[in-house]
């Protein structure tokens, strides 16, 4: 538990060997030296340098801060935003708080900005969904953005946030933000996507943030791992599904309306759900609704609750090559071997004609199976034959986007436009935690 306000480090440039900023407005640095305009930072022989626009060097060093004064900002013109993901593009992006250069394995720095908390969520909430959303729908947002943060750091003590099982016969990964060395979290979707003031063009985002202020989701004493995604697909998954083997009471899985169904217990079952459309508040296709709620490039997604992906058998066999490093020769055939309760997959048979492997969890199936990712792991497999009698066509029929653990934003808005409260929406996806201001 906490009582007071943190300071977030994130990084929004990771690994860069130079970058242009702009300093809007006085910045300065520790010998108290203030500086503003545009300047280059590059990564120099094992540091970091600073120089102004006329090629002066204004610091050297293996880290440099530089302290912002009130209402300071700076912009970068060249930030990555989904980042391996089918809708990753580079964007210019402002930012308010200080800012630290540090030199990175001799090649390269990484840019974090640090700022309070509060301040970080106001983006946040504005940057995973549209800051036109509707409030209650923003409050939701800004608690489980807050609960996850703050729980993540806890988590950061462990001493490893990238766990693997891998042998010649089965290879098991998921990913965790405490992997970060130097910072707190990255400003992408690994993280939480971050885009600065950019991104805060809406009174209720403020009205959001002020009105939840240190408010937390706990359960049996803890804040919660209050983890969210995109679309559910008509039915949460649980937290083992995609990272390590843990059960949690808040994040069990539970269907997205008021209609209860049976559970998952077969491939037949999951066929019958990933090939229809049951009732669920995040199975909509209002356009309107959806350009209120979503950002601009979430809109290039419009078939988010159910979807379909054909492969010809070569093009797959050339990603999954590509993608694993491995060589599988002729794909014979793609086998769900463990799913969880809202159809995805966790445990992917791949079988080809040099080798054959057991591949999860959830990401590591969406990485392999995709020149991105594909959207969720939820999907059943089908083939088409050719005249010889080898695989001509490989289709995934699937469902949801994002790993499908707790909160389900598009089900969240689309609650929230029907007059649900933020309190109602948070009791409807994190099973018994309460909700308790801290600070």
């Amino acid at each position: 538990m906490i009582d007071r306000e943190p300071k977030i480090k994130v990084a929004l440039l990771q690994n860069y060997n130079e970058t242009g900023i702009n300093l809007n407005g006085d910045y300065f640095l520790p010998d108290g030296r203030a500086i503003r305009g545009r300047f280059a930072v590059y990564a120099d022989d094992g540091l970091v340098l600073l120089v102004d626009s006329s090629e002066n060097e204004i610091a050297r060093g293996g880290e440099i801060f530089l302290s912002a004064a009130e209402d300071s900002t700076f912009t970068l013109n060249d930030v990555k935003i989904g980042i391996d993901f089918h809708w990753q593009r580079t964007q210019e992006q402002s930012f308010r708080g200080n800012i630290l250069l540090r030199a990175e394995y001799g090649l390269s720095f990484h840019l974090i900005n640090e700022i309070p908390l509060e301040e970080y969520l106001a983006s946040v909430i504005s940057s995973e969904m549209s800051a036109k959303a509707p409030l209650d729908f923003l409050k939701a947002q800004a608690i489980v953005a807050r609960s996850w943060l703050v729980a993540m750091l806890s988590k950061k003590k462990l001493p490893e946030g990238v766990a693997a099982k891998k042998n010649e016969d089965e290879i098991i990964v998921w990913q965790d933000v405490n992997d970060h060395d130097g910072f707190d979290v990255c400003a992408d979707d690994h993280c939480q996507r971050y885009q600065g003031i950019t991104k805060i063009i809406s009174e209720n985002v403020q009205k959001a943030i002020e009105s939840t202020r240190g408010f937390y989701l706990v359960s049996g004493g803890q804040i919660c791992d209050a983890r969210y995604h995109k679309s559910c697909g008509g039915q949460t998954e649980i937290f083992a599904s995609a990272w390590e083997d843990q059960s949690m009471d808040y994040l069990q899985s539970i269907t997205d309306d008021a209609v209860q169904r049976p559970a998952m217990k077969s491939e037949e079952d999951a066929k019958r759900l990933l090939n229809l459309r049951p009732q669920a508040y995040c199975n909509t296709t209002d356009e309107i609704l959806l350009k209120l709620i979503l950002p601009d490039f979430d809109q290039e997604t419009p078939d988010f609750y159910r979807w379909k992906v054909v492969y010809k058998r070569h093009e797959l066999e050339a990603i999954i090559k590509k993608k694993s490093g491995m060589d599988f020769g002729e794909i014979k055939d793609l086998i769900p071997i463990e799913r969880g309760p809202s159809g995805r997959i966790y445990k992917l048979k791949i079988e080809g004609s040099k080798k054959t492997i057991i591949v999860g969890k959830e990401l590591e199936i969406r990485r392999w199976l995709s020149p991105s990712h594909l959207l969720s792991s939820a999907f059943v497999v089908s083939k088409t034959i050719a005249d010889d009698g080898l695989v001509e066509n490989y289709i995934l029929q699937g469902g949801g986007w994002g790993h499908g653990v707790g909160l389900c934003q598009i089900g969240a808005a689309v609650m929230a436009q029907r007059g649900l409260t933020y309190e109602e929406i948070l009791a409807h996806y994190f099973t018994g935690a309460i909700l308790k201001k801290l600070y």
